[in-house]
Protein backbone atom coordinates (compact mmCIF):
# COMPACT_ATOMS: atom_id res chain seq x y z
CA UNK A 1 0.00 0.00 0.00
CA UNK A 2 2.92 2.75 0.72
CA UNK A 3 4.27 1.70 -3.19
CA UNK A 4 0.62 2.43 -4.20
CA UNK A 5 0.54 6.28 -2.02
CA UNK A 6 4.24 6.77 -3.51
CA UNK A 7 3.45 6.46 -6.51
CA UNK A 8 0.57 8.68 -6.65
CA UNK A 9 2.48 11.17 -5.22
CA UNK A 10 5.17 10.72 -8.11
CA UNK A 11 2.41 11.16 -10.51
CA UNK A 12 0.67 14.12 -8.90
CA UNK A 13 4.50 15.97 -8.44
CA UNK A 14 4.82 15.00 -12.18
CA UNK A 15 1.60 16.92 -13.01
CA UNK A 16 2.12 19.85 -10.99
CA UNK A 17 5.35 20.36 -12.25
CA UNK A 18 4.55 20.59 -16.07
CA UNK A 19 1.22 22.51 -15.09
CA UNK A 20 4.00 25.14 -13.44
CA UNK A 21 6.37 24.99 -15.60
CA UNK A 22 4.71 24.99 -19.14
CA UNK A 23 1.28 26.53 -18.69
CA UNK A 24 0.39 27.46 -21.97
CA UNK A 25 1.74 24.39 -23.74
CA UNK A 26 -0.28 22.28 -20.97
CA UNK A 27 -3.52 24.56 -22.09
CA UNK A 28 -2.70 23.82 -25.57
CA UNK A 29 -2.37 20.44 -25.12
CA UNK A 30 -5.65 19.92 -23.21
CA UNK A 31 -7.35 22.22 -26.30
CA UNK A 32 -5.98 19.52 -28.60
CA UNK A 33 -7.02 16.40 -26.50
CA UNK A 34 -10.75 17.41 -27.44
CA UNK A 35 -9.83 16.62 -31.44
CA UNK A 36 -8.96 13.31 -30.72
CA UNK A 37 -12.05 10.57 -31.09
CA UNK A 38 -12.89 8.62 -27.82
CA UNK A 39 -11.20 5.51 -29.91
CA UNK A 40 -8.02 7.01 -30.06
CA UNK A 41 -7.55 7.89 -26.93
CA UNK A 42 -8.93 4.40 -25.85
CA UNK A 43 -6.34 2.97 -27.52
CA UNK A 44 -3.69 5.36 -26.08
CA UNK A 45 -4.50 4.49 -22.55
CA UNK A 46 -4.77 0.93 -23.03
CA UNK A 47 -0.98 1.15 -24.42
CA UNK A 48 0.08 3.42 -21.79
CA UNK A 49 -1.98 0.74 -18.95
CA UNK A 50 0.00 -2.11 -20.08
CA UNK A 51 3.12 -0.98 -20.49
CA UNK A 52 2.98 0.69 -16.91
CA UNK A 53 2.04 -2.89 -16.23
CA UNK A 54 4.76 -4.52 -17.33
CA UNK A 55 7.59 -1.81 -16.12
CA UNK A 56 5.97 -2.30 -12.53
CA UNK A 57 6.10 -6.48 -13.13
CA UNK A 58 9.39 -6.52 -14.46
CA UNK A 59 11.02 -4.37 -11.54
CA UNK A 60 9.12 -6.49 -8.97
CA UNK A 61 9.51 -9.80 -9.62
Amino acid sequence: MKELIIAFGLFLFIEGILYALFPAKMKSMLQKLNKVNNGQLRTGGFIFAILGFIIIWYLKR
